[in-house]
């Protein structure tokens, strides 16, 4: 019998079996993935109508992945590897989206090192125990199976596999070649959130797997960083030369990042009935304002807040990055905190939302900030519709801090207000209402809410300005949207033509911003916020600060930018090799102490009388936690079963998210029945 020609070959083989288990498998996997992500049948069924060729496309790099099993004897193995790897990112995906509202990455397979170390305050040990038994089982289940699992007895060469595979790969590339050429894919997203519901969350794991970090520029060293300092010190000594005596002064600077704020007037075809931010807009007109270019649409917080504090672009990280949950979470970051310490300013971060939120609590101190105030010792008493703090609470602990502290201060506020979601049911009872051609109701409903909201943030933004205006030190107010609300706008359907600009303004009280509009407005990037309102009081500290400030007009400004920003991050760091390493800081989470200062008796009761309580109060005695109630922000109520002679008794303020993890606590009191008081009054009235 004459030798077997290569489709003969392959018809014996198993590859023909192996292909149609492929595709099986591709099918159930690529549903499994999209369902995790969208949670509902319904919607799977209109991603795979409504994009077609991305759904196939996501199933395309799931069959790349199943193709090795064609190139090996132990199948049945690579099967459960293959698709045990894809149900975890799955499962991952819809257990982190229950938790927070961006997917699950393969940045955060990176983060593991990072929360091993605090697991304990996450989990309890049984949890632990049981995690690791399951670790212990699947490693050990893979390895049996390897060793035991039957061999493909018709696998004879890797011929025919490698055949089936190398098609594949081709027609791949083909089709990514071509998917890319005609839009139908993008290179880069920069709304994660977006990214994985509009192209699919197989693609998105890869593309945050593949595209992460800021490439290396080939024409870096540290001649080249010599080179840019060089040049940058040249130019900042001919800027002060020309820097008048008057303009240089140290102020207060207060940044206040409103969440999801812009001006909704501008949306074409929708008539509001009233103006929703009057007190912005009188601002903008009377001072320094424009537009600022941020790097986000409907999400993505932390990205415009990455560039403002930090002056670094985000169009040289990797698709969907957020360095908040990368790079972040292991090296200290120049940034304006930085910058100001050399003027002996403090910086504190305010926040009427909890700690954790965006992993904020993981990377201020890399950021150099000295407080970090939020919800968790904040006494909240009003929410808006759908749960979120309204951002009138601001106010109080802004005055707070720049009358506690003793040092100038740099404040950057986060609002929360204005974030999505956004109620879909009737809103007719709303003071301001909206109306618009070609909309549904419940579009018009969400836009209702919204702009009530926005009316509220603005009276939140007079109430502060009126209270700083007669405030005995200088103080300037930089106030801008994050981002546009996520309300499926396209920069076609705004007046402005783009969705990645946000309002913004630069308020004084000493007349500065007022005098120089003229000069001053206009657009600015987000990541030059920062520099240029430290270029308008004379502050130049901080390289990339001074960088900024020097080198707009350069021809080379972006490229070098781009190069700082890999040696700072991820190079050797030659532009501080004459300095002294940036350091982390040691947050502080209250500039007014918790304490306990009583004990009194209300019948089956005890009184815990002190100060500064709030919902997120727990009371622990000798280290253990006790039953406890808020009764205000002076007493918390525990049952006289909880202590005994002699025990110490402690409040300590737990994170919303997780109450195994104290942020700040007080000082130990002394329980002794001989000092506790009968209770006379009413202490619960304030």
């Amino acid at each position: 019998m004459g030798e077997k020609n290569i489709w003969e070959r392959i018809k014996d083989s198993s590859n023909c079996r192996v292909l149609i288990l492929n595709l099986i498998l591709t099918l159930c996997l690529n549903l499994l993935l999209e369902f995790t992500e969208r949670r509902s049948v319904s919607e799977v069924f209109s991603f795979v109508q409504e994009r077609t060729f991305v759904f196939l496309y996501n199933g395309f790099i799931i069959f790349l992945c199943l193709s090795v099993v064609f190139l090996v004897k132990k199948k049945i193995f690579a099967y459960v590897f293959i698709t045990g790897c894809w149900s975890l990112v799955a499962i991952a995906n819809g257990i982190v989206l229950s938790d927070r509202k961006t997917p699950f990455t393969a940045v955060d397979l990176t983060l593991v090192k990072s929360v091993l170390p605090i697991l304990s305050s996450y989990l309890e040990v049984w949890q632990i125990v049981a995690i690791v038994i399951l670790l212990v089982i699947g490693v050990g289940g893979l390895v049996c199976l390897y060793l035991y699992s039957p061999e493909d007895k018709k696998f004879k060469s890797a011929f025919s596999g490698f055949l089936y595979t190398a098609v594949t790969v081709v027609c791949f590339c083909a089709v990514t070649y071509v998917g890319v050429g005609k839009g139908m894919l993008i290179k880069k997203f920069d709304n994660l959130i977006a990214g994985y519901k509009d192209y699919g969350v197989a693609y998105g794991f890869c593309v945050t797997a593949i595209d992460t970090g800021i490439d290396r520029p080939i024409n870096y060293s540290r001649d080249t960083v010599k080179g840019i300092k060089k040049k940058v010190k040249k130019a900042e000594k001919k800027q002060k030369q020309s820097e008048k005596a008057e303009d240089v002064r140290e102020p207060n600077i207060i940044f206040i990042q409103l969440e999801s704020f812009f001006d909704a007037t501008t949306v074409k075809n929708l008539k509001v009935s009233e103006d929703p931010i009057p007190t912005f807009h009188k601002i903008q007109k009377e001072y320094t304002s424009g537009y600022l270019k941020v790097p986000v649409y409907g999400a993505g917080t932390i990205n415009t807040e990455f560039e403002v504090i930090t002056g670094m672009n985000m169009d040289y990280f990797g698709t969907g990055e957020y360095p908040y949950r990368s790079i972040l979470h292991k090296t200290t970051c120049d940034s304006v905190a930085y910058w100001l310490k050399e003027k002996n300013y403090e910086s504190s971060v305010i926040h009427n939302n909890n700690a954790s939120f965006y992993d904020r609590d993981a990377v201020f101190s890399n950021l150099g900030f000295d407080n970090f105030i939020t919800i968790e010792n904040m006494d909240v008493k009003s929410r808006n519709e759908v749960g979120w703090a309204k951002d009138s609470i601001l106010t109080t602990y802004i005055m707070d801090t720049l009358n506690q502290t003793k040092k100038k201060d740099v404040i950057y506020t986060i609002s929360v207000q204005g974030h999505g979601d956004y109620p879909t049911d009737d809103q007719s009872g709303s003071p301001i209402t909206v109306s618009g051609e070609g909309m549904s109701q419940s579009y018009l409903n969400q836009f209702t809410y919204y702009v009530n909201q926005t009316r509220e943030m603005d009276d939140f933004i007079k109430d502060l300005t009126d209270k700083l205006s007669d405030y005995p030190e200088d103080v300037m107010v930089i106030a801008y949207g994050d981002h546009l609300p996520g309300m499926n706008l396209e920069s076609k359907d705004l007046k402005t033509n783009s969705k990645y600009e946000t309002p913004y303004f630069i308020w004084d009280n000493f007349g500065y911003n007022k005098e120089n509009k003229k000069k001053q407005s206009g657009k600015v990037e987000a990541w030059q916020l920062a520099s240029k309102v430290l270029k308008e009081v004379g502050i130049h500290n901080g390289f990339l600060n001074e960088y900024h400030q020097t080198m707009e007009e350069d021809k080379k400004y972006r490229k070098n930018l781009k190069l700082l920003q890999y040696d700072m991050l991820y190079g050797s760091n030659f532009v501080r090799e004459d300095k002294k390493s940036l350091e982390p800081t040691k947050i502080n989470y209250s500039l007014s102490p918790v304490e306990i200062t009583e004990i009194k008796e209300d019948r089956d009761d005890y009184l815990l009388l002190g100060n500064n309580f709030t919902d997120a109060s727990r009371v622990f005695v000798n280290g253990v936690r006790a039953a406890s109630k808020k009764e205000s922000s002076s007493v918390l109520e525990i049952p006289k079963s909880a202590v005994k002679e002699g025990d110490k008794i402690t409040v300590h303020q737990v994170s919303v998210t997780n109450e195994n993890i104290t942020l700040n606590q007080s000082e130990e009191y002394e329980f002794h029945k001989d000092k506790v008081r009968l209770l006379y009054k009413n202490l619960y009235d304030e």
